[in-house]
């Protein structure tokens, strides 16, 4: 199998690295075998992404919305056109299923773009009248030179929203980032709009977000990682974005509708390996329906096809790193050692063939541990769930809000009532009554508490990539 050799992406070309020919070994976690080299970028490659930005903030920031619209849209043409190719890259990449990449990753992507082309040509602005005084009106401009920090997930971001105004820089891992810099390019996206640099959070992410001349940024990825970033961009007061880490509640009562409420659970548990921010890990189910409930899911949990991912027949693929899959193996065992009953899973997966040292963990379902207890309350980003029964709405309420994150919430129950009541009183970002992971872009997104901070989406994305500025006239 050969090895692809990437390169950053400044000022419109791929170009090495500045002083260093370190390379990443970037793993397929389905084969647990090497299928790319990534530069090990240093901070002298941020300071001329940095520069490429800079040189192409002054006309972009004074390009029509019209022509921004049309670019945006040329970017989700041609990305849609090679769907079938970032979808395969994305399996390559990060072991996720063909069907999870091409229905969500890949598609989403191609949504945003098309929202946001179309969200530029509408944007309104607030003007006010003081009678026989002055009217005052509200003027925007872009902020500057923007650095995202994405480091594994979905292929769906912030970047659609920060083209509409600003240059960016984006530090990353994931070799298909660099697949979709040739499609800027093709779309007619100015040279320095987007740069891109690979490698490590110490070396580049720190670079950014110490860099002076980088007012903003927009990182997802874990609480940890975002404390360091809130710490080491305080001398600089930039704006932060961050979406954090999550441990979210799923909430059923009695009264749901059953079948639905399983199955999307399911999917809310295990879609994408559990590498998703907005999975639902802690499960609380009503005493009345607690047995019916755990059986069937147990069930339908077992009836996951855990296999290659470039079979559309998969469900669950492989995790993303080594390191991860013993991370998600390592809460396992914590599980029983708390005393948790193992209902289903538990173990790696070890498969045939090329796949036989792939990052393949089963689907597992813990019970009998209390929500306190490590597992239940910390997040394991993986294809693990507890389950716990719950007697009445205040104790589900309770319950959910018992933990340091607050991401999301799903509620599940036929009571219109209840299920405003209860989406009210948890606190998080969003909740989903009798759906999960339904995004408007038009809503705002983020979480509280330590699952992040700001929020993006619509008019939320432009308050936070841009100033607003008063003007008040004289009458």
């Amino acid at each position: 199998m050969s090895i692809t050799i990437l390169q950053n992406f400044i000022g419109g070309k791929f170009v090495g690295t500045n002083g260093s020919d370190a390379f990443i070994d970037s793993f397929n976690p389905a084969t647990g075998k090497v299928h790319a080299h990534i530069p090990d970028s240093g901070p002298e490659d941020i300071n001329d992404a940095v520069t490429a930005a800079q040189t192409a903030f002054g006309s972009w920031s004074k390009t029509s919305r019209t022509k921004r619209s049309e670019i945006l849209n040329r970017i989700a043409d041609i990305l849609e056109s090679r769907l079938v190719e970032f979808a395969e890259a994305e399996v390559r990449d990060q072991g996720k299923s063909i069907t999870f990449a091409t229905n969500v990753d890949i598609s989403r992507s191609v949504y945003n773009f098309r929202y946001f082309a179309g969200h530029i040509l509408h944007a309104q602005e607030k003007a006010g009248q003081l009678d026989g005084l002055a009217m005052s009106y509200v003027q925007r401009w872009p902020v500057g030179v923007v650095g995202l920090i994405s480091p594994v997930g979905i292929l769906v971001s912030a970047n659609q929203a920060n083209l509409r105004v600003l240059p960016l820089i984006i530090t990353k891992l994931l070799p298909i980032s660099s697949v979709l810099c040739s499609i800027l390019n093709e779309a007619g996206l100015p040279k320095g709009v987007v740069n891109m640099i690979f490698g490590t959070g110490p070396k580049v992410g720190e670079a950014l977000v110490t860099h002076p001349k980088v007012p903003l940024i927009s990182f997802t990825g874990g609480t940890v990682t975002g404390q360091k970033i809130i710490t080491n961009s305080a001398l600089y007061y930039k704006k932060l974005s961050l979406e954090l880490g999550g441990k979210n509640a799923n909430i059923i009562f009695e009264d749901c509708n059953f079948d639905q409420a399983v199955d999307t659970s399911i999917r809310s548990s295990f879609a994408n390996q559990g590498e998703i921010c907005l999975c639902g890990s802690r499960i609380f189910v009503q005493e009345g329906i607690y047995e019916k409930f755990l059986q069937e899911f147990i069930k339908k949990t077992r009836a996951l096809i855990v296999g290659d991912p470039r079979n559309p027949e998969t469900n669950v693929g492989a995790l993303i790193s080594k390191d991860h899959m013993k991370k998600v193996l390592g809460y396992i065992e914590l599980a029983r050692q708390e005393g948790g009953v193992i209902e289903c899973g538990g173990d790696r997966k070890v498969l045939d063939g090329d796949l036989s040292e792939g990052y393949f963990v089963e689907p597992t379902i813990i019970t009998r541990l209390p929500p306190t207890s490590r597992v239940a309350q910390e997040e394991i980003f993986g294809p693990v769930v507890t389950i716990h029964p719950f007697t009445t709405e205040s104790q589900a309420i309770d319950l959910a809000n018992d933990n340091q994150y607050g991401l999301s919430c799903s509620v599940w129950t036929e009571n219109g009532r209840r299920g405003r009541r209860v989406a009210e009183s948890i606190q998080v970002g969003t909740v989903w009554v009798n759906c999960w992971m339904v995004r408007d872009l038009r809503m705002p997104f983020g979480g509280t508490k330590t699952s992040g901070l700001g929020r993006e989406g619509g008019d939320y994305s432009l308050d936070f990539f841009t100033e607003q500025k008063t003007i008040c006239l004289a009458d």
